[in-house]
């Protein structure tokens, strides 16, 4: 592999190979972009999670199989009145205007004018300020459709009405977060290339060091969006979560490449006069890092694969097909472009042959010299914080309401808070429970089933939907007094499914309950979440260890940068929430957030890592322990402090992103990365080498 990279390297940094690497990538984004699709055409808001073998899928399978009528994405249409009460008039007025307008997609409306009063009294609030009507959508129907529909009955329902109507359940939602994304990638791409742009400027006071990464990154955008455009026509789902952290992970790795290119060249044009060899004598030591530190993002990703939720495999094909682009753009265009402007990208600074390539004063110097010469105190303070840090885990609350993660001005949300403040909670998304039978059940043993379900904890009310299969299939909806993502709620739902067998013994039936809806989904995503992550943490650290050893040669390096980076990312979760709640007011965390900050905590942080114990291991070659781990803390400190605050404020840029899951995974993965920047990399792994390493032989080779 070595071998393989040095030879790309070395014909890519000729004068020759520099602009056929140039060229190339030019001609490649072109026709990529004129003849491919973009990913941005195959974006959804949703895609399917749980595996088809989870309890809640075979549930609503069933459910589907025996009700027809269930098909299709439901709909809940919120009315509230602007003044006073809404009478049943006003919503048999907007049910035949609906009708009327045979707005397309529109599958089935609850039919209001053949329901008798008592029923009927059913979807207004106990003070009649608002009122429901439940629809279902075409299952067929794309979001974008469905879009079109819900803007029409909108339209119908300001023509025709003084009331106010928010469109919420799965099409309300589905709907919103497409138009919520849509905007806010905008925000997003202009913000991370805004902020990466004026830091660079700050960091390296030079305009082309600024513009040059930026401009490889902007390569490598157009190219991954349009070869994920081709997987989107191909088949692949495209969440617009994914797409949105890609876009940040993107920017990111190349700038974080880009860094530890030129500050090698830069170190190297004070020993050559030609760029050429500058370039050359760069990329012959970091080359194979920076290709090795994207190797062990791609594995990252590549691992997701083995996941069962859905959210999870979904990154695996986007992400690894992002940083497949970014590794061969780190040894190929961004080394090609950095050799074109040669000592010019460095202007007002220009780097000069002779000139001292490391300051003794500089900050990093300091620090190294300090680590060497206490490494147990250095060690112990940094530790101490992490476990500190790393204890408020223990306080993680998780929250399940995934319309809480939603600006509390989208409409489908607002929609929602209006039901959940003006009907029973549970009546937000009511559970399906279906009992399949050997044979027909009499009304006597439907009212028996119905009771002991009734009995069980937290459920407030158990009505019969209906009967098939010549009474042999029973529909019962089933209501929680709290809401139905709460966890309390969830917790007496996966009691009651633990306890069905029983429940049919006690009604003395034979057969099989199924419980399908929000909460018996959630039930299933929790447990299969929980088992994602052990085995994805699992996977993840044995694969990028064993990658380790490899690139190091060695067992006890990787152990040390393993273990440094595992502690850290406990220490970035605990003290992330922290900082979230103190600061920002929120106190739950979705439980997706830990696996995808693990995933890239993990990830991206043994870059830094590897630049570090490569330039030690480099410098190993030559001197003692001490004097190697100095200069690599020396040496590689500018540059890994600069990409950190970098990459750290890159991915905060997800907390501009309108979701909060968004938000908080922005700011403790931007947490973990400061953590892993200045205390890991500057303090603890060095602090830990120069304890546990002795100088036994020292390699003499050049």
């Amino acid at each position: 592999m070595k071998q393989m990279l040095r030879a790309i390297t070395d014909k890519v940094t000729t004068k020759k190979g520099m602009w056929i690497t140039l060229v190339s990538w030019l001609i490649i984004t072109i026709v990529l972009a004129v003849f491919a699709p973009n990913a941005k055409d195959y974006e959804v808001s949703r895609i399917v999670s749980l595996p088809e073998d989870a309890q809640s899928v075979i549930a609503q399978s069933k459910v589907d199989e025996y009700f027809e009528d269930s098909n299709g994405t439901p709909g809940i249409l919120v009315f509230k009145a602007k003044e006073g009460k809404i009478e049943f008039s006003d919503l048999i007025n907007v049910f035949e205007q609906i009708e009327v307008a045979k707005i397309p997609g529109v599958e089935q409306v609850v039919p209001l004018t053949s329901l008798p009063p008592q029923a009927a009294a059913g979807f207004f609030s106990e003070d009649q300020t608002t009122a429901l009507l439940p629809m279902v959508f075409d299952e067929s129907l794309e979001t974008k459709e469905i879009q079109d529909s819900k803007d029409k009955i909108l339209k119908v329902v300001e023509e025709n009405t003084d009331l106010t109507l928010y469109v919420t359940g799965p099409a309300g939602i589905a709907t919103d977060s497409l138009d919520l994304f849509s905007r806010a990638d905008l925000v997003l791409i202009f913000s991370t290339v805004g902020l990466i742009l004026i830091l660079l400027i700050v960091i390296y006071r030079s305009p082309l060091l600024a513009l040059i990464p930026l401009l490889a990154a902007v390569f490598v955008y157009e190219v991954v969006m349009q070869m994920l455009g081709i997987l989107g026509k191909a088949g692949l789902q495209l969440s617009n979560q994914t797409i949105s952290i890609a876009s940040i992970l993107l920017f990111a790795a190349v700038i974080d490449y880009s860094l530890f290119v030129f500050s090698r060249f830069q170190e190297e044009l004070k020993s050559y006069d030609s760029k050429y060899d500058a370039m050359r004598a760069a990329m012959k030591e970091v080359g194979m890092p920076v290709f090795f530190s994207g190797g062990t993002v791609l594995a990252a990703m590549l691992v997701l694969f083995f996941a069962n939720l859905g959210d999870y495999r979904n990154f695996a094909p986007t992400f690894a097909t992002t940083m497949v682009v970014i590794m061969i753009a780190s040894i190929t265009l961004v080394p090609a472009l950095f050799t074109l402007f040669g000592r010019k990208s460095f202007w007002p600074k220009v780097p000069k042959v002779g000139e001292e390539k490391v300051k003794d004063h500089s900050i990093w110097s300091r620090v190294g010299r300090l680590v060497v010469k206490k490494p147990g105190l250095s060690a112990g303070i940094v530790g101490i914080i992490l476990l500190i840090s790393a204890a408020n885990m223990f306080n993680l609350t998780y929250e399940f309401d995934t319309m809480k993660s939603f600006p509390k001005d989208m409409p489908s949300r607002q929609g929602y808070e209006l039901i959940e403040e003006k009907f029973e909670k549970g009546e937000l998304a009511p559970s399906t429970v279906l009992f399949e039978g050997k044979q027909a059940v009499t009304k006597e043993e439907q009212n028996t089933l119905r009771e002991a379900l009734l009995e069980q904890d937290l459920v407030s009310n158990v009505r019969i939907n209906g009967t098939a299969d010549e009474n042999r299939v029973l529909n019962f909806s089933l209501t929680f007094e709290e809401g139905p993502y709460s966890v309390k709620t969830i917790d007496s739902m996966e009691q009651i499914i633990n306890n069905s067998d029983t429940l049919l013994e006690n009604a003395n039936l034979k057969g099989n309950l199924y419980f399908a809806g929000e909460t018996a989904s959630k039930v299933d995503d929790r447990s299969t979440n929980n088992r994602d992550v052990i085995l994805i943490v699992i996977l993840e650290t044995i694969l990028i260890f064993g990658m380790l050893i490899v690139l190091t040669k060695s067992i006890k390096m990787p152990i040390y940068m393993m273990g440094t980076i595992l502690v850290s990312f406990l220490a970035a979760l605990g003290l992330g929430m922290f900082l979230t709640n103190l600061f920002f007011g929120i106190d739950t965390i979705a439980n997706r957030v830990p696996l995808y900050a693990f995933v890239f905590l993990v990830a991206l942080g043994i870059d830094y890592n590897i630049m570090l114990i490569s330039r030690y291991q480099e410098e190993r070659r030559t001197h003692s322990v001490k004097e190697a781990v100095q200069i690599a803390v020396s040496k590689t400190g500018g540059v890994i402090s600069s990409a950190g605050i970098i990459l750290a404020a890159t991915f905060a840029v997800l907390m501009t992103q309108p979701v909060q899951l968004l938000f908080v995974f922005g700011f403790i993965v931007a947490v973990g990365i400061l953590l892993d920047t200045f205390l890991i990399r500057g303090v603890l792994l060095p602090g830990l080498i120069v304890l546990l390493e002795k100088d036994k032989a020292v390699s003499k080779e050049n």
